[in-house]
């Protein structure tokens, strides 16, 4: 059996009756031409059942309408509905998206950032937690971080971490709370989510409390953390109150308060942070400061378009948090 011709542009402008650079001027949407001419080049299109290369025509434009994401997991409430909320825009806008999840490994990131600039990714959207990698300096390549500092060139996405943080602590404050304590990521981390902390010691201090922090890593398995939960109380016996940096945090103190036999929130008051709807759908009881993951996702996407299209974008943007009451504090 001999093989199938591949059909091509030529023929395509034969069947229609025009030129090979008009017919490339109707599958590219270029300059001025006729609805006669438009509908031709189409029906010849559709009669030789022609595809074009699309790769060809993309790299023609200098642009492939591929967006790259790098997010440390998505194995995670705040990570998982980000990462849907972000594909949800970009496909509106016409993006197509590669996803890379780094785990938390800095040799995991790097591998996902070259495979992706060698895909010609268009842009990137970035919240993994890896600072210094020559990538992401790219000179040509529109890059927006949520919630990390990756170099003075990339704007930042974030909500009000600082205004989270005095909520959560104010809270704990106003119930009665004397002895509260923070978890939070490593202070080697240059990202906007250490104003929770800042504003977790500037409260407590105002309020002439000594602040304490725990602080785990981000390669933390969930046993690592329990472990180290489990020392905060043997520590602290005292600990009434406890603000979390995230919610799966927050439901792991929780878990290990009962093996103290503290009762929540008579003995003890537990507040998270990130509120994704998940988290609220199975953990309703739970106490936190919510970020508004979508419209940080609207936010990140009509930035980094802005950024494709050369186009001046702010620094920082930063969105206002809520309170969601639950039964835990």
């Amino acid at each position: 059996m001999s093989e199938k011709k591949r059909v091509k542009l030529e023929d395509v402008a034969k069947e229609a009756g025009v030129s090979k650079t008009t017919a490339s001027r109707v599958l590219n949407h270029r300059g001025y031409l006729s609805k006669e001419t438009i509908d031709k080049v189409h029906i010849a299109m559709e009669k030789l059942n022609y595809h074009p290369n699309s790769i060809a025509r993309q790299l023609y434009k200098q642009e492939t309408n591929f967006v790259g994401l790098i997010f440390p997991t998505v194995n995670n409430p705040f990570f998982g509905q980000l990462t849907a909320e972000l594909e949800k825009n970009l496909y509106k806008k016409g993006y197509k998206v590669l996803l890379g999840d780094s785990e938390n490994d800095p040799a995991k990131e790097e591998f996902y950032l070259q495979q992706l600039l060698e895909h010609q990714v268009d842009g990137l959207i970035v919240g993994a937690h890896n600072q210094g990698l020559p990538e992401y300096h790219h000179p040509n390549l529109p890059i927006v971080s949520i919630d990390r500092t990756v170099n003075k060139d990339v704007p930042i996405v974030s909500s009000d971490n600082y205004q989270g943080g005095i909520m959560a602590t104010q809270r704990l404050i106003d119930l009665g709370c004397q002895h509260i304590i923070h978890t939070n990521g490593p202070t080697s981390l240059a990202s906007p989510t250490q104003n929770r902390r800042l504003a977790y010691e500037h409260t407590v201090k105002a309020n002439h409390m000594d602040p304490i922090v725990y602080y785990t890593k981000f390669s933390s398995s969930i046993q690592d953390k329990m472990l180290l939960f489990q020392r905060l109380f043997k520590e602290h016996p005292e600990v009434d109150g406890i603000f979390a940096s995230n919610d799966i945090d927050a439901s792991l103190i929780i878990k290990i308060a009962h093996q103290f036999n503290k009762k929540v929130p008579k003995d003890l008051k537990v507040i998270g942070y990130d509120g994704a709807d998940s988290t609220r759908l199975l953990f309703p009881q739970l106490t936190t400061i919510r970020q508004p993951i979508n419209e940080i996702a609207r936010v990140a996407v009509n930035t980094l378009e802005a950024r494709i299209k050369n186009q001046p974008t702010s620094k920082s943007l930063t969105i206002p948090v809520t309170f969601y009451k639950g039964t835990t504090a």
